[in-house]
């Protein structure tokens, strides 16, 4: 396939301004007056990055001069005038009645001869570079379209599959009648354009036979919280309009782009999806495409390799960095791509700013908290995708028939199949949007972005697990998983200013365990994560003891060894691969989320009962009276029982180093009971291709133990640096089991035995050129404790997330007190 023109077809530019037909490559990003959002952008990235590896279809634009002059040459722009002097774009009969009259004015007036055989020229050189009657896209491109603060997406129409003059000049009508789509009229008049004042522009381009293959949408940044060192790339089979348009959960990928941009191949996170159906050619049909199923094996892999994912992020960070430059501020991009499956090549067929996060102010936080502890909250009737980190209520009006939009009234929680361009009239209303189908990417996503809306897409039942006149509460602010609880749960909204925060010397740091919120939490101020717990990714992410899958033609209980079989069953031939790259994407979505701040990584403390809890775990756990000061934390790593799981964490911190990139990671070894017990850890580690000191590499201990404070100058030798484990540090000086009600009273950090400990634990770090900090509990929940701690002169406090601002002003304010 040819990728691109390589006749430029120069104009002058006062012919540029009357002409009704410009090739792609004489138009670029300045030109949307002419040729409308979508061709301009196409343009410019034709005549702009091809040299630089970027495929884009070939092909033309009609443009704003010919829709202009068809409407006065056609006498049409005094009749649609009389027909939007009666609009009421509140009332849906009214929006439906007017609409419906200009597409019918368009469709049934004749194009003038000129702009005929102006596009039939067109079509005929195209047909030239890639073949008889080629098969086009045919799109429209409105002048008001793709700008930074208004995405327009789907206001017009798109036909695919089209081929022959006669079909080309049809398409293009259509696309033009499509200005006054009933969605169109309503999105203009709420973002206050002119409905006369927008021109449409029709572009005409090469397919690209994703409809053999797959295709996508990427954006480069994280699109819920607006993260912006990640591309985001979706992926389902066929043509892209099932992902556009939300007919499909397609699977996702997260790329971080500072190491990308190092050369290193970092896919943070890889999410199947379910892909259940895709949009083919339908020859011999009256229509040009179809729907058809998606093979089970095809629904169960990934739509696309490492290799794609890797090149099209890359080609997104070059469009991002383009677009950034010319418009002269930082650009996030949402872009369209596709894969030919006659040629395996990909293809940018899209590509516009993105217009949600990037408009968002930096210097306020703002998070929703639902304010009911989770075990007083109703059940949670459906969970999916969450789309926009807020939480709406309202009751329900299941509508799926789109005809029955009237049946809505504000306020309430839409839940319907998906959501397209044509619910748009009333998306303005709803509290929330839960959508069977979908993914984050998808065009009902998008909009509820523009709009503020939180949505969950992608829920799979919940068109039939609730009824209309249900009360739901619709929670997006709880990570990636958005849930809808029964009934009216009460949240909050916290508003913080980040601007003038004041920046203590000692460092704070946070507590992280899941992955999913890492992106939310790196907006707060902090230096870094100063715990970030395995226990949350292995148990939540993986479920598998990882010796059932070293093991796993071994395990006895068969019913245990299916449940594992389909948890792994991308990964038949190599299991343990299975525990490597999640636990890998589940670290490196935190260590690149605070990157190239250092964030201190726990390596795994699950006790005995613990990990038997996990799938397959009982087969390999022995039971223990007292696990809590058992079989745990270093003494598992050179254990022949455990060394091959332990080596599992050592691969997949490796890969975060050398393959993501990400070696502001220091991993951290838990309950160490003595300095001879690290060394042997250290040894493991590096046959495992972790060797400290190799790369930059630090490896820490927890200092939990009365054992790591009395011998802290020979841990000194062994280990780069110390946190304070309070918690442990509390129960074991202390003598006591701080899940025993009998002595949970005693349990206090801030009695004389504990601030002597971690006062020696201090001194005897500093004294030996050695980083200690903390990350328990205590400096969160005492603010005396927290000044202990500045007196005392650690180097840095970790605390929860909840606990950061407040903590941090706390310690601003005793630093200004104590510190000279």
């Amino acid at each position: 396939m040819t990728h691109a023109t390589s006749v430029p077809h120069a104009r002058p530019a006062a012919d540029r301004d009357r002409a009704l037909v410009l090739w792609f490559d004489q138009v670029g990003i300045a030109d949307l007056p002419l040729v409308g959002g979508k061709n301009a952008s196409l343009g410019e990235m034709i005549r702009q990055l091809t040299a630089k590896g970027v495929r884009v279809p070939n092909g033309f634009a009609t443009t704003a001069f010919a829709y202009r002059s068809f409407i006065q040459e056609s006498g049409l722009e005094a009749k649609l005038r009389d027909i939007f002097a009666t609009l009421d774009v509140d009332n849906g009969e009214s929006l439906r009645r007017c609409g419906q009259k200009a597409r019918n004015l368009i469709l049934h007036a004749e194009f003038p001869m000129n702009l005929q055989e102006e596009i039939t020229r067109a079509y005929q050189a195209l047909c030239s570079q890639y073949g008889a009657d080629v098969d086009v896209a045919v799109r429209s491109s409105a002048t008001a379209e793709d700008l930074p603060d208004a995405s327009f997406a789907g206001q017009q129409e798109t036909y695919l599959n089209v081929h022959g003059m006669a079909a080309v000049l049809e398409a293009c009508k259509r696309c033009f009648a499509s200005i006054f789509t009933d969605r169109a009229i309503s999105y203009r008049q709420i973002k206050g354009f002119d409905h006369f004042e927008v021109a449409l522009s029709v572009g005409v381009q090469k397919m690209v036979r994703s409809d053999m293959d797959s295709s996508g949408v990427i954006f480069t940044l994280d699109t819920e919280t607006g993260f912006r060192d990640v591309v985001l790339v979706t992926a389902a089979y066929g043509l892209g309009e099932n992902v556009v348009q939300g007919a499909v959960n397609p699977d996702e990928y997260v790329v971080f782009k500072p190491t990308l941009a190092q050369g290193k191949r970092p896919i943070l996170s890889k999410r199947l999806g379910t892909k259940e159906i895709k949009m083919i050619y339908a020859p011999g049909s009256t229509k040009p495409t179809k729907n058809v199923p998606v093979a089970v094996a095809d629904r169960n892999r990934y739509a696309i390799g490492d290799d794609d994912i890797v090149q099209l992020a890359r080609w997104a960070v070059i469009i991002e960095d383009h677009y950034s430059e010319v418009r002269g501020v930082p650009t996030p991009m949402d872009i369209e791509w596709a894969k030919d499956g006659q040629t395996g090549d990909l293809f940018i067929v899209q590509a516009r700013p993105e217009t949600v996060q990037s408009q968002r102010s930096g210097n306020v936080l703002q998070n929703y908290v639902i304010t009911l502890p989770p075990e007083q909250r109703p059940p949670v009737v459906i969970t999916g995708r969450s789309v926009g980190e807020k939480v709406g209520r309202g009751r329900a009006r299941v509508i799926l028939d789109v005809h029955r939009i009237d049946e809505f009234e504000a306020g309430e929680v839409l839940v319907t199949n998906r959501t397209d361009p044509d619910w748009e009239p009333i998306m303005k209303k709803a509290s929330a949007i839960v959508t069977n189908q979908g993914g984050r990417t998808c065009h009902a996503a998008i909009i509820a972005r523009e709009m503020g809306i939180p949505a969950i897409v992608g829920a799979g039942n919940a068109t039939s697990a609730v009824e209309t006149g249900q009360m739901l509460t619709v929670s997006c602010c709880e990570g990636d998983e958005g849930k809808v609880y029964a009934g009216e749960v009460p949240f909050e909204i916290k508003e913080t200013r980040l601007d003038n925060l004041p920046r203590p010397k000692t460092q704070i740091l946070m507590n992280v365990g899941n992955p999913e919120e890492a992106f939310s939490l790196a907006s707060l101020p902090c230096d870094g994560v100063g715990l970030a717990r395995l226990e949350f990714i292995i148990a939540n992410h993986i479920q598998v003891h990882p010796m059932a899958l070293i093991q796993y033609d071994k395990l006895e209980d068969k019913s245990v060894r299916k449940q594992v079989s389909e948890l792994t069953h991308l990964y038949k031939t190599n299991r343990p691969q299975y525990y490597v790259e999640k636990l890998a994407q589940g670290v490196g979505t935190i260590v690149a989320a605070f990157y190239p701040k250092p964030v201190i990584v726990r390596m795994s403390d699950f006790k005995t009962n613990e990990y038997a809890n996990l799938l397959g775990g009982r087969q390999f756990e022995p039971v223990e009276e007292n696990p809590m000061i058992g079989w745990r934390g270093a003494s598992r790593y050179y254990d022949p029982k455990f060394r091959a799981a332990f080596a599992l964490e050592c691969q997949a911190l490796k890969r975060v180093r050398d393959d993501m990139g990400l070696t502001n990671v220091i991993p951290m070894i838990p309950f160490c009971r003595t300095p001879e017990e690290g060394m042997r850890v250290l040894e493991v580690m590096a046959e495992n291709g972790l060797k400290r000191g190799e790369n930059g590499l630090q490896v820490y201990v927890m200092c939990e133990l009365p054992s790591n404070v009395i011998a802290g100058d020979a841990f000194s030798e062994v280990f780069d640096g110390f946190s304070i484990g309070s918690n442990d540090l509390t129960q074991l000086t202390l003598g006591l089991d701080r899940d025993s009600a009998l002595v949970a009273h005693l349990f206090d950090e801030r009695c004389t035995a504990v601030k002597r400990m971690v006062s020696m634990a201090i001194k005897t770090a500093k004294a030996n050129g050695r980083k200690i900090g903390i990350c328990g509990q205590a400096p969160s929940d005492y603010p005396e404790f927290a000044q202990f701690l500045v007196q005392e002169g650690i180097d840095s406090i970790s605390l929860n997330p909840d606990s950061v601002l407040k903590t941090l002003l706390a310690i601003a304010d005793i630093e200004t007190e104590t510190v000279p």
